[in-house]
């Protein structure tokens, strides 16, 4: 792992953190819609996921799962579904979407996560881009290829829960400033299920070629 290649990957992750995708798009929505706590919730689970898709990529796992178009299909349809779920169900949710005192209970906390992180697991681009990215990094002169790409995919995801984590932080307290208003709170429930929804549409289709 030469100096060069380091830098290489960390300037290449920055800018493709940065680019805005399904992954920002889902915490900034929770942190405008819910407020800056579930937004840094959100992020943890979301890099939970990325943990998950790293150690996919250094067993092999998802070579598999690339390489089978049902079970690839299997997995794309799920994370829609659940998107889907979680849209619908923000929709026609009759809670506000704001915790009293600003505060998600401890019960709630865990349910964010784990939404986040199956949000994660479950889009199939996670899959296709850990086992297309880490190893280009991989310097196979070096040896030990697994340690070299865990090593690159855990330092992809803390690079993403910084990152995630400001935009979440910030989104965050834009959304706390604005459901101080009870029809801006209303408001921000709809945008929070539509968006959510949208993105479940927009993995469902299959992109054209």
């Amino acid at each position: 792992m030469s100096l060069s290649n380091i830098a290489l990957f960390f300037t290449t992750a920055v800018v493709m953190i940065c680019t805005p995708g399904p992954d920002i798009i889902y915490v900034s929505t929770r942190g405008i819609a819910q407020g800056r706590g579930v937004a840094l919730l959100s992020t943890f689970g979301v890099c939970i996921g990325y943990i998950v898709h790293t150690a996919l990529a250094v067993l092999g796992l998802s070579a598999i799962l690339q390489a089978s178009a049902t079970a690839f299909e299997v997995i794309r349809y799920a994370g829609a579904a659940y998107l889907l779920y979680l849209g619908v169900r923000t929709l026609l949710s009759r809670e506000s979407l704001i915790p009293v005192g600003n505060e998600a209970r401890p019960t709630r906390r865990g349910s964010i996560i784990w939404q986040g992180m199956a949000t994660s697991i479950l889009n199939p681009k996670g899959i296709l881009f850990f086992i297309a990215f880490l190893p280009q990094f991989v310097d196979a002169q070096v040896g030990y290829v697994a340690l070299q790409m865990l090593i690159y995919g855990l330092s992809f995801t803390a690079l993403c829960l910084l990152i995630y984590g400001m935009i979440g932080h910030f989104a965050g307290g834009l959304g706390d400033r604005l459901t101080r208003q009870p029809q801006i709170a209303g408001f921000m429930k709809w945008f929070s299920g539509s968006v959510l929804i949208g993105l479940g549409l927009r993995m469902a289709i299959p992109e054209r070629k």
